[in-house]
């Protein structure tokens, strides 16, 4: 039976924010945390990008819930040295509570530097060989690499959990799910997609974490939350690509006539409903995850929570 946590989003919340959500999270009994890890935000209205391994300090202190970035591109932005560091130090303090979800990242946060933005199979490749890079620091040895993609001299993390960092890997087609089963230690996806699960379990991932996540906005006026979701988050509603190689949150704004309320409305959960709130995060279940994560969209956080831990989670197994 799956866990269900909340995902904290950096995109839409400043950190003070991120840690008090975070507590309600853990009152109203969610199980654990996803954060996203973003130097910009998807559009202005969205309006924060705090840096994640600050706001997990201060939540390694807040909650006891474990923590996981949802998720982190160590190939580009990060080098995947720095990213191992940063890992391991969130994973003592959170006493050994903490996962490194990665994946190939976006253009958005990654071009930052003014690095050439590689090809999708060339960042399957930079993936791999980071995660590589970051297991053997994470022994606690010397490590010495001199990769296809990366160079590593010397280096040694003094400060490493008891355990090595559990790694696992977002994918959401074929060739990233096969290497999230080859070399993950978990999986990451964010539909309920059982063919993909199917893929990853049969590929080598076996009885490994699935983890899958999903926004929604709760709020009592179902129009409003539409709304609400149309100004913040349309950019979940764009096909392909986009969402990878686009570069700055300005390019995501001047697409957002393509995405209409009626997308929305078909799309993401709004309202107070708590059969459909609860009959999406089933679907989740069904199709054969461990863990499923839920964001609020919506400002009425104390109401959110309070909804979810009296009419959404009794309703689901566990």
């Amino acid at each position: 039976m799956p866990e269900y946590g909340y995902f904290l989003s950096c995109e839409q919340y400043g950190p003070a924010e991120l840690v008090e959500q975070a507590r309600m999270a853990e009152q109203a009994g969610f199980e654990a945390l996803w954060i996203s890890d973003h130097y910009h935000p998807w559009n202005g209205a969205q309006g924060q990008s705090a840096f994640v391994w600050s706001v997990i300090g201060a939540l390694s202190e807040a909650v006891s819930l474990p923590v996981e970035t949802a998720v982190t591109c160590p190939t580009v932005r990060m080098h995947p040295a720095v990213v191992a560091q940063a890992a391991a130090t969130a994973a003592v303090m959170a006493e050994g509570g903490f996962r490194l979800g990665v994946g190939t990242g976006e253009a958005l946060n990654e071009h930052i530097l003014g690095d050439r933005w590689p090809p999708a199979h060339v960042r399957l490749e930079m993936l791999e060989e980071a995660i590589q890079v970051m297991r053997r620091l994470f022994t606690g040895k010397e490590v010495n690499h001199h990769g296809t993609h990366y160079t590593v001299e010397n280096a040694r993390l003094y400060t490493v959990p008891e355990e090595p960092v559990p790694i696992d890997v977002s994918g959401f087609g074929p060739k990233a799910t096969s290497l999230a089963a080859r070399v993950g230690d978990g999986y990451i996806t964010m539909t309920p997609d059982e063919e993909m699960v199917t893929q990853y379990r049969k590929g080598g991932g076996g009885a490994k974490l699935v983890s899958g996540g999903t926004k929604v906005c709760f709020g009592h006026d179902r129009e409003e939350c539409v709304r609400t979701v149309h100004r913040l988050w349309y950019n979940e509603q764009l096909p392909g690509e986009m969402g990878q190689v686009l570069p700055t949150p300005r390019h995501f704004e001047q697409l957002e006539p393509l995405v209409t309320e009626d997308m929305v409305r078909d799309n993401v959960v709004c309202g107070d409903d708590a059969d459909r709130h609860a009959a999406t995060l089933r679907e989740y279940a069904d199709a054969g995850f461990d863990r499923v994560y839920v964001n609020q969209i919506g400002p009425d956080r104390r109401g959110f929570f309070d909804f979810y831990r009296t009419k959404v989670l009794p309703q689901l197994p566990h």
